[in-house]
């Protein structure tokens, strides 16, 4: 579904050039609740902002869905991010002067899509998220969880294909932190989601692969992917119940 085949990221200021991506390979699961460690400066970060689309590679290739973007138009990467990406910040980045209602709508304003489409896509979404009775109030009348959900909310309104969160839990308490968390796993169990944290003990306890970076690089993946073994093991799989298919018939019944 999504691969990182070798991606470098360079910064170039004047004379000066900064790899913070060093030839990153990694093969994402239709669904599963990825957790990328690392310290700061690590590039966790920018392979972030790479998937989103929101940053380019300088070599290397994504893939999506089997499709290379390497030649990708700044139009295809519109309607990749539009369509197949939702986005969860830490800060949250709601309008506060509009309702909690309005702030997941505008999600879906440049998509084409009617008012009362979006509108009831809105609600479906933030019900999703446990916020049914809260639709009419503003940023400023939540709490800090309720806030993180109504971002939640909004990058569920698309139903993207991929989740990618930046440090979701950062600006809440402990107890709030669990339940956004609890929260991104049940949701994991459909979609991809993509975490950057800094707090391992929440991506032990609820992320079921945990990528580490350092200096720009994998140093180790607790649960990697390779689309070619999972091929290899399903045919394998396949010809064995064709094999026990043949020999059924020929098997008597114990008496």
């Amino acid at each position: 579904m999504l691969v990182l085949k070798n991606i470098v990221k360079d910064y170039v200021t004047g004379d000066t050039t900064v790899r913070a991506l060093k030839g990153i390979d990694i093969n994402f699961r239709e669904n599963e609740f990825v957790a990328i460690l690392g310290p700061s400066g690590c590039g966790k970060t920018t392979m972030l902002n790479i998937i989103g689309g929101l940053d380019r590679y300088t070599s290397g290739d994504l893939f999506i869905n089997g499709k290379s973007t390497k030649f990708f138009s700044d139009a295809d990467w519109d309607t990749y991010r539009n369509h197949s990406i939702g986005f969860i910040f830490q800060s949250y980045n709601l309008i506060p002067h509009q309702t909690v209602l309005s702030n997941v709508e505008l999600a879906l304003t440049l998509s084409g899509v009617s008012k009362k489409e979006r509108r009831q896509r809105a609600i479906d979404a933030l019900k999703k998220v446990g916020l049914e009775e809260q639709i009419y109030k503003k940023p400023n009348q939540m709490s800090g969880g309720q806030m993180q959900r109504v971002a939640i909310a909004r990058a569920l309104i698309n139903d993207p294909d991929i989740l990618l969160a930046d440090e979701p839990t950062g600006a809440l308490d402990s107890e709030t932190s669990v339940q956004i968390m609890e929260l991104l796993r049940e949701i994991a169990k459909e979609k991809l989601i993509i975490m950057v944290t800094h707090n391992p003990d929440l991506a032990d306890e609820y992320a079921n692969r945990i990528i580490r970076c350092l200096d720009g690089e994998v140093i180790d993946d607790s649960n990697p992917y390779s689309p070619e073994k999972v091929d290899v093991e399903r045919q394998v799989e396949k010809k064995e119940k064709a094999d026990f298919a043949v020999m059924a018939p020929e098997l008597e019944p114990c008496q």
